[in-house]
C-alpha cells in the first residue's frame, strides 16, 4: 500500500466509530419501521379495510422487522449505504433473511412443529404474502437508507435526495509525457510508475469512502488526467471550463458528460472568448477565489461572478504571475483556513485566514471528511503541519504528475 496517513500518533478515523453506529441503528430502525407500515397497510387494504387484518399483518411481521432490523444496523454500520449497488444488496439480503428468519421464530413461538413442510410454506412465501416485506425493505434501503445515513455522516446529498461522495477522475493518457511545463524545467516521466500512482490516488479516494468514476479517456490528450481542470463543482451546479490552452480544449466534452449523468446536476459553462481552467477556481465557503493567471482571464471571471451570484457566491480575484494555478500555491482546509506557498503567491493578504507551508507540494490539500485531508508525500513537513492542526493526513505519491506541474486536487472533481 503506497498510501499513508502522515499523522504521528494513532489516525483517527475518516469517521468515528459512535457515529458510524448511530448512522447504521438509526437508517436501519426508519428503514424497517416504513416497511412494516407499508407491509400491514397492503394487508389492511386487501383485507377488505378489517382491522383484524391489520393487527394480524403488524403482529407477524413484527419479528421479520426486527431481524431485518438488525442486519440492516450491521450493514450500514458498516459502509453499506456509501453506494446504491451494496446498498441493494444489504436491503435484499435483510429483507430475505428477515423474512425467512422471522417466519420461522413466528412460527415456533406459535407453538407450531417446524418441519420440511414448514420450511417448505416459508420459503415459497416469499414469492407471495412474504415478497412484499422484502420489496419494502429494499427499497427502503435505497433510498431512505442511505439518505439518512448520509444526514448523519455529514456526507453530500444531492436534490435527489441521494447521497454523494463521487470523484471523478480520468485514466492517464498514452502521451503524458508530453504535457504541457510552464514554470518548471522539464522532466521525463515513467509512464508506468505514472499509471501506478494513479492506480494509489484512486484506490486512497475509494478507502476514504469515496466513489470514484472515471472520466471518458483521452488517450491522445495529454494533459487529460488533470480532469480538474474541466469542470468546478458549486453543489449541483457544474460550471464546464473554458481552458486557457487551446490544446486542452478538447478535455472539456468527456467532463461534461461525466457530470450530466449525476442525478440532479445542472451544467452552465464558460464560454470564449473567456477562459477559466478549474485548478484556478479555491472555493472557501461562500467565497471563491479566482486565480488571474496564464491560464484565466478576466472574462472568465467575469462570466463566473455572474453565474455564481445567484446562488450566494462571492468571486474575488487573485493576481497570479508565480505558478500555474492558484491551487498550484494554495487551497484551503476543512475549516476554512486557506494554506499556501508564500513564493509562488503574489499577495496573501487577500485570503480572510492564512497559514504558510514550507514546502511547495504541501500548498495542495483534497478534503475528504470534515477531519481528513489528501496530500502529495513530497511534502512530509507540511503534513505534520496539518496534522498538528489536528486533521488526519493521508499521503499519496504523485511525483510524476509533479513533474508535469499537478498536484492532488488536480486529479479529481469531488461531486459532494
Amino acid at each position: 500500500m503506497t498510501f499513508s496517513s502522515a499523522a504521528t500518533r494513532p489516525p483517527v478515523p475518516a469517521v468515528d466509530l459512535g457515529r458510524r453506529i448511530t448512522a447504521g441503528v438509526l437508517s436501519a430502525l426508519v428503514v424497517v419501521v416504513v416497511a412494516l407500515a407499508v407491509t400491514s397497510l397492503a394487508f389492511f387494504i386487501g383485507g377488505q379495510q378489517a382491522t383484524a387484518a391489520l393487527t394480524g399483518a403488524a403482529n407477524f411481521f413484527l419479528v421479520p422487522t426486527i431481524v431485518a432490523g438488525v442486519l440492516l444496523a450491521i450493514f450500514n454500520a458498516l459502509g453499506a449505504t456509501r453506494w446504491w449497488l451494496p446498498a441493494l444488496a444489504g436491503g435484499l439480503g435483510a429483507g430475505l433473511i428477515g423474512a425467512v428468519l422471522g417466519s420461522i421464530l413466528t412460527v415456533a413461538g406459535a407453538g407450531t412443529a417446524i418441519d420440511g413442510a414448514v420450511l417448505g410454506q416459508i420459503f415459497a412465501s416469499l414469492i407471495g404474502f412474504n415478497l412484499l416485506f422484502v420489496l419494502a425493505v429494499t427499497l427502503g434501503e435505497v433510498t431512505l437508507g442511505r439518505s439518512i445515513t448520509a444526514i448523519v455522516l455529514g456526507y453530500g446529498v444531492g436534490s435527489s435526495g441521494q447521497s454523494r461522495r463521487i470523484a471523478l477522475v480520468r485514466v492517464p493518457a498514452e502521451n503524458l509525457a508530453e504535457g504541457i511545463v510552464t514554470h518548471i524545467e522539464r522532466e521525463g516521466i515513467d509512464s508506468e510508475v505514472a499509471d501506478e500512482q494513479w492506480d494509489n490516488y484512486c484506490a486512497a479516494m475509494t478507502a476514504e469512502g469515496w466513489e470514484v468514476v472515471e472520466v471518458p479517456a483521452e488517450p491522445l490528450l495529454a494533459d487529460s488526467v488533470f480532469v480538474e481542470d474541466a469542470v468546478v463543482m458549486f453543489g449541483d451546479v457544474a460550471v464546464i471550463a473554458s481552458p486557457g490552452s487551446e490544446a486542452r480544449r478538447g478535455e472539456i466534452a468527456g467532463a461534461e458528460e461525466s457530470v450530466r449523468s449525476i442525478p440532479g446536476v445542472q451544467v452552465e459553462r464558460i464560454e470564449l472568448p473567456g477562459t477559466l481552467d478549474g485548478g484556478d477556481v479555491l472555493k472557501v465557503g461562500a467565497t471563491v477565489y479566482v486565480g488571474r493567471s496564464t491560464r484565466t482571464n478576466a472574462e472568465g471571471i467575469r462570466q463566473l461572478r455572474v453565474l455564481l451570484a445567484p446562488l450566494g457566491y462571492t468571486v474575488v480575484a487573485v493576481p497570479l504571475t508565480k505558478a500555474l494555478h492558484l491551487k498550484s500555491a494554495a487551497t484551503a482546509l476543512p475549516d476554512g483556513t486557506v494554506i499556501g506557498y508564500p513564493p509562488l503567491l503574489d499577495d496573501i493578504t487577500v485570503f480572510d485566514r492564512f497559514v504558510a507551508v514550507p514546502e511547495a507540494g504541501g500548498a495542495h490539500v483534497v478534503e475528504l471528511a470534515p477531519d481528513t485531508v489528501l496530500m502529495a508525500g513530497s511534502a512530509p513537513v507540511s503534513a505534520a503541519l496539518i496534522s498538528d492542526l489536528g486533521y488526519r493526513v493521508v499521503t499519496v505519491d504523485i511525483s510524476e504528475f509533479e513533474k508535469l506541474e499537478g498536484c492532488v486536487t488536480c486529479l479529481s472533481v469531488r461531486v459532494r
